[in-house]
């Protein structure tokens, strides 16, 4: 992908930073906390001037306590000014389009003009979890166009819809769409039908580069973007000097070692060496490889990298860090580069 002419003007001051949060539960402590926790971040945000924090949809995990996304969603932005809050995302085959359309049509009238609606097709859980949520035939991903297609007309019902349903509260709000995705299925599909997109290159690295470059070559401008808008997720570990960074950010990678052995869990604390053996410590490398870890000179050098290389208009940074006033403390470091 050639990113040069996309890239020759920007620099980092002129990409806005963003937030993706999933209410971490820490070993320790609770899933009340973990949510009290997300809240003080979110504030943190509004403040240092970050543009949106967005929480995601996972279930049957006990150290994710987003799973109700919307419910989550209106407690951040109850207790926010400024930032535009949202989900990153909403798995849209795990429900039927009406109640997206009702609880973020809801949203928005409670919190107008700062409310995102990011959609995934993946499940976010395991396949007995995804017959617990009563996904029934056909709900794979592969009808996520259709549902997507009957989302919108809640919002705006277009002439040829014969719907006889709308969505109250929902019709006629201008509610933000971002197609959320690891490969070139929904990188093309938010090209064609002119939506931002957002890749999770954070866990999901190998086909970031191909897919910015379907969404970016399928693109047709729409009533919502006239060019293309591509944010790119990064994980963060910021800290005052190199080796706490990288000390922080062993419990993320704890978590992805554990996942590989079929455990899963709270946040452990960080360590000062990993047990892997070199085939675990490949994959943890390579899964996390979009990753920013130092201090702020370090890091400012590592985002100025990812952005020469994938000409990104955002950046979504996760900080699953063990220490909240660590992670507070990150999150501070890196909004500072913002404005640098």
């Amino acid at each position: 992908m050639n990113t040069e002419s996309q890239t020759q003007s920007k620099s980092l001051k002129d990409i806005p930073f963003s937030i993706l949060d999933l209410a971490t539960v820490t070993e320790g402590s609770n899933i009340q906390t973990a949510l009290q926790n997300s809240l003080d971040i979110a504030k943190l945000a509004d403040e240092l001037g970050y543009n949106r924090f967005w929480l995601a949809e996972h279930h049957n995990m006990p150290g994710i306590a987003s799973s109700a996304t919307s419910v989550v969603i209106g407690h951040i932005a109850g207790g926010t000014k400024r930032i535009r809050v949202g989900s990153g995302g909403v798995m849209l085959p795990n429900h039927a389009p009406l109640v997206i359309a009702e609880q973020f049509g809801t949203l928005e009238s409670l919190f107008p003009g700062r409310i995102d609606l990011g959609l995934g097709r993946a499940p976010g859980s395991d396949q007995l979890t995804s017959r617990a949520l009563r996904r029934g035939p056909g709900s794979d991903g592969q009808d996520f166009p259709q549902r997507l297609e009957e989302l919108q007309n809640y919002f705006h019902p277009t002439s040829s819809s014969s719907m006889q349903v709308h969505a109250y509260p929902g019709r006629d709000l201008d509610i933000p769409i971002w197609l959320l995705g690891s490969s070139g299925f929904s990188a093309e599909l938010a090209g064609r039908k002119g939506l931002p997109f957002s890749f999770a290159s954070h866990f999901a690295p190998d086909y970031l580069l191909p897919a910015l470059d379907i969404y970016r070559s399928s693109f047709r401008p729409s009533e919502v973007l006239d060019k293309p808008y591509a944010m790119v997720a990064l994980n963060a570990f910021v800290a005052d000097t190199d080796e706490e960074a990288h000390y922080l950010s062993t419990s993320h990678k704890r978590q992805f070692l554990n996942m590989i052995r079929g455990r899963f869990g709270l946040m452990q604390p960080p360590v000062d060496e990993l047990d892997w053996n070199m085939q675990e410590k490949a994959i943890v490398q390579n899964q996390l490889s979009y990753s920013v870890i130092g201090n702020q000179d370090s890091v400012r050098e590592q985002l100025e990298r990812f952005l020469a290389q994938t000409g990104a208009d955002e950046f979504m940074m996760t900080t699953p860090i063990y220490d909240h006033q660590a992670r507070l403390h990150s999150i501070k470091l890196l909004g500072e580069l913002m404005n640098k």
